[in-house]
């Protein structure tokens, strides 16, 4: 199993995340870097990453760490993200028992974000379309045909996970993944939740991308 890792500027947070996923039985852990100008690409070989450049761009890095991942199961894992024990082989009976795509319940290490974890998990059971932050996983060779990631600045873990399910059944994982809810601690649980949602709703109305990560980035 290949690990894929997009990174910016992420040496407080890479070292743990590539231990963590080969801990979990990734065979490969790939961090795909988007122009650091921090220690994250030294830190992430230290820790047993094989490390790529691209660009600052996550669909882009995405995809080129897909076209050079070795195994044929992948897992997209954020660098601000742990696989916890036994996630690698997990996938692989997820994936051996006819499910297409799938990603795993999540969790934050910052207190007061109890509820907005289970609000994430609740919809995802409802939805069968984990995001990026829950660690999407797929064939690799089902990924490369299906096209990868679209070149979206934002939303190209959401409008996969809707893609795939379109071809076949999803699933959510028991295990869970332990991810930053630094957004939420810096903007404010409500604020952000609003924003997602406004930024979802405004791509099903057609608003452009690039204009929703001016959005969503605050420009």
């Amino acid at each position: 199993m290949s690990v894929i890792i997009p990174a910016l500027d992420e040496q407080e947070r890479i070292g743990a995340t590539v231990a963590a996923a080969l801990q979990a039985g990734a065979a490969e852990v790939i961090v795909v870097d988007g122009g650091s100008s921090d220690r994250t690409v030294a830190l992430a070989a230290a820790a047993g990453a094989r490390t790529l450049s691209g660009e600052t761009v996550r669909a882009r890095q995405l995809n080129r760490g897909a076209s050079a991942a070795t195994h044929e199961t992948l897992i997209f894992l954020h660098a601000d993200t742990l696989l916890p024990l036994g996630a690698a082989a997990a996938v692989e009976q997820a994936l051996a028992a006819g499910a297409v795509f799938g990603g795993f319940r999540v969790t934050f290490p910052e207190p007061g974000l109890e509820l907005v974890a289970a609000a994430i998990n609740r919809r995802t059971r409802l939805t069968g379309s984990p995001w990026g932050d829950q660690a999407q996983f797929v064939r690799r060779d089902r990924f490369l045909a299906a096209g990868g990631y679209r070149d979206f600045p934002i939303m190209e873990d959401y409008e996969l996970a809707r893609r795939m399910k379109r071809t076949g059944r999803t699933t959510l994982l028991p295990l869970t993944v332990r991810t930053s809810g630094r957004r939420f601690v810096q903007k404010g649980i409500l604020r952000t939740a609003a924003l997602n949602w406004l930024i979802i709703a405004a791509y099903h109305l057609g608003v452009p991308p690039w204009r929703l990560a001016r959005w969503y980035r605050g420009r």
